[in-house]
């Protein structure tokens, strides 16, 4: 059923996908790359609150508009399936509605999580958590695994960290090099990340092996 209304659509890394307040015809997931979602205050300022990584979700059934702007950080393809054969769908297919509320608890999760690191971390500890993040899930979908560690390709250029983590490119680079200067990372390149040592990548977040704070 999912494969009569789904179709593919592609974007070019800085090529916008949707406006907050832009009506939405279709909800989709994300295949490969990333996209962020930003907000914009009426001064002109926005701030990045979010980003879209393999299997995540975007739009809500029963909503017209997006609250968001969503960019492409990377190329991008998602599975864009019609909005409204979507909701007649799961009208009638209870268990795709309990998915889409299992992924929206995880949502739920990771903006909190995400308040935590903008509010009290510091910025090696940001820069930590962000690598992270991003290497927990691209190991769990594509299972990127070497004898050394663990293995991915960052999405986001620096400047995009910054402006996520809300720093300074200055200090996310700086941030960057003291990792990779005592071996917690090594870079291939300018986007492979190597992890010898989840573990000591973990210690650096501030968060505890079982996901509380330190005291």
């Amino acid at each position: 059923m999912l494969d009569d209304i789904k179709y593919y659509r592609s974007y070019e890394a800085g090529q916008p996908i949707v406006w907050s307040g832009d009506r939405m015809d279709f909800v989709a997931s994300v295949v490969t790359g990333v996209a962020s979602l930003s907000q914009a205050m009426e001064d002109g300022r926005t701030q990045m609150v979010g980003l879209l990584l393999p299997s995540d979700f975007l739009g809500r059934p029963g909503r017209d508009a997006a609250p968001y702007d969503v960019v492409a950080v990377s190329n991008l393809t998602l599975c864009c399936f019609r909005r409204k054969p979507f909701e007649k769908m799961m009208m009638g297919t209870p268990h795709i509605g309990q998915r889409l509320l299992e992924m929206t608890l995880d949502e739920l999760d990771a903006a909190r999580e995400w308040m935590l690191i903008l509010g009290r971390k510091t910025a090696r500890e940001k820069i930590a958590s962000l690598l992270a993040i991003l290497a927990r899930r691209e190991t769990s979908l594509a299972l990127k695994k070497t004898e050394d560690g663990m293995v991915f390709e960052l999405p986001l250029t620096r400047e995009a960290m910054a402006d996520y983590l809300g720093l300074t490119l200055e200090t996310v680079s700086r941030q960057v090099s003291a990792l990779k200067r005592e071996g917690i990372i090594i870079l291939e390149g300018k986007r492979r990340v190597l992890i010898p040592d989840f573990d000591r990548l973990q210690m650096e977040t501030g968060d505890d092996a079982d996901g509380g704070m330190m005291a």
